[in-house]
C-alpha cells in the first residue's frame, strides 16, 4: 500500500473541506508515493510516538491532533514540534492529521462518544451550512435505473438517515442535433421529441466532483443536460456536536457516576445537577465551550465536553448541566474509531493502537 491510498479512502468520508479555518488536517510531512506495511494510530504525535513508531516499524502515524498549526519557519530541534518533524524525516515516517475534519462528521469523534453513552436519536448540536447542492439531471425515461444507481453508489441523494432519494418530474425534451454531433436518439439536422425525466439529487458539498463525473459516464446522452444550485439547506450529518437520547431516562447522579467510568476519568467538574434524571444529552468531543448555547438552545439536560474555563461555567445560567469530563478523555477513543475504519478496507498493512497515553494533564 501507499500513503496516498490511505489518505484517499480516509478522505471519502472525512474530506479536508470540513476541517475548520484554524486547523491543518492533512499530510504534514512525508511522500504520498511511500510504500506503507504498518500504521500507527494515535491521539498526539509526540517525540514518544515517533518512537513508538520505529520500534513497531510504522512507516506511517496517523494523528488526530496536527503536531504543526500556524506552520514552522525553521526546524532546528529547539520545540518538540520541531523535533517531531526532524524525527519522522530522518526515519522516513509520513505523518497525517485528521482532526476537525473527523469532528465534524455524524460519524466521528462525537459518534463515537455518543456509541460509548449508548445515544439514540442523534443529530448534529450545530450543523454546517453551506454544504449541501442540488444537482438536476435531465434524462430518457430508460436511462434511470442506471444513472440513480450510479449516482447512489458515491453517496448521492442522502437526506439525514435517508439514502437513495430523489425527485422526479415527466416532460418532453426537445433537441436538434447539428451535423456534427453523434445523438444517441434522433437524426442529425432534424427535431427531436423524447420522453424525459427531470430528476433532482442533493449532493454533499465534498462529492460534487465524483458525482458529476459518475453522472457523465453513466448518461447516455452525447451532451448531459444539467442544473447545479447551491442549497442553504443545513447538512444534518456535518457540523459541530451532537445530540441525542438516552434510551432509558437516568438519574442524574448515576449518569455522572457512569460517564466516570465509561471514560476513566479521574474527575469530572461539573455545574449543580438541576435535575433528578437525565434523558437527553448534548457532547462535543475535545473543547466544546464555544457549543453551550446550542446544548442550551436545543433543551439538553447535560451537556458533556472538555476544556470549560472558570467563568464559562457560569453561562449555563441554570439551563443545564455542564459536565467537563478532560479533552484527552473524551476524544480518547478516537484511534479505535480510525483503526475499525482502515480495517474496512485494508488488510495488506498493520495496524497499531499506541500503548502511549498522551494526556499532558495529571491528577493528584
Amino acid at each position: 500500500m501507499h500513503v496516498k491510498e490511505i489518505i484517499q479512502y480516509l478522505e471519502e468520508s472525512f474530506p479536508l473541506s470540513l476541517q475548520e479555518s484554524y486547523d491543518n488536517s492533512g499530510l504534514i510531512c512525508g511522500r504520498m508515493d511511500q510504500e506503507v506495511q504498518s500504521v500507527l494510530l494515535c491521539l498526539d504525535s509526540l517525540e514518544a510516538t515517533v518512537d513508538e513508531a520505529i520500534s513497531k516499524n510504522c512507516q506511517l502515524i496517523i494523528a488526530h491532533h496536527p503536531i504543526v498549526f500556524s506552520g514552522l519557519k525553521r526546524i532546528t530541534g529547539d520545540t518538540y514540534v520541531e523535533r517531531v518533524v526532524e524525527k519522522c524525516i530522518q526515519h522516513h515516517i509520513s505523518l497525517y492529521a485528521i482532526h476537525t475534519n473527523l469532528d465534524n462528521h455524524i460519524a466521528g469523534v462525537n459518534g463515537e462518544i455518543a456509541d460509548r453513552i449508548g445515544l439514540i436519536k442523534r443529530r448534529i448540536l450545530r450543523p454546517m451550512k453551506n454544504q449541501l447542492y442540488k444537482l438536476v439531471v435531465f434524462l430518457p425515461k430508460y436511462a434511470l435505473a442506471e444513472i440513480d444507481s450510479a449516482l447512489f453508489q458515491v453517496g448521492v441523494g442522502a437526506i439525514g438517515n435517508y439514502s437513495e432519494c430523489h425527485f422526479r418530474t415527466e416532460g418532453i425534451g426537445t433537441f436538434k442535433p447539428n451535423h456534427l454531433a453523434n445523438p444517441t436518439i434522433g437524426t442529425n439536422n432534424i427535431r427531436e421529441e423524447v420522453e424525459e425525466f427531470r430528476v433532482e439529487y442533493i449532493v454533499p458539498k465534498p462529492k460534487l466532483g465524483i458525482a458529476l463525473r459518475t453522472l457523465f459516464e453513466a448518461h447516455p446522452y452525447e451532451e448531459v443536460s444539467h442544473e447545479i444550485y447551491p442549497v442553504e439547506n443545513n447538512d444534518q450529518r456535518i457540523g459541530a456536536g451532537m445530540i441525542g437520547e438516552l434510551p432509558v431516562e437516568m438519574d442524574a447522579l448515576a449518569f455522572l457516576k457512569s460517564l466516570k467510568k465509561t471514560f476513566n476519568c479521574q474527575v469530572i467538574r461539573h455545574t449543580e445537577i438541576l435535575t433528578k434524571s437525565i434523558k437527553t444529552v448534548a457532547l462535543c468531543g475535545g473543547a466544546g465551550s464555544f457549543l453551550l448555547t446550542d446544548a442550551i438552545r436545543s433543551k439538553a439536560d447535560i451537556f458533556i465536553t472538555g476544556d470549560f474555563k472558570y467563568h464559562e461555567f457560569f453561562d449555563a445560567e441554570n439551563h443545564l448541566i455542564i459536565a467537563d469530563i478532560g479533552h484527552f478523555e473524551s476524544e480518547q477513543f478516537t484511534p479505535q474509531l480510525l483503526a475499525e475504519k482502515l480495517k474496512e478496507k485494508f488488510t495488506k498493512f498493520a495496524v497499531h493502537l499506541t500503548d502511549l497515553n498522551t494526556n499532558p494533564i495529571n491528577y493528584l
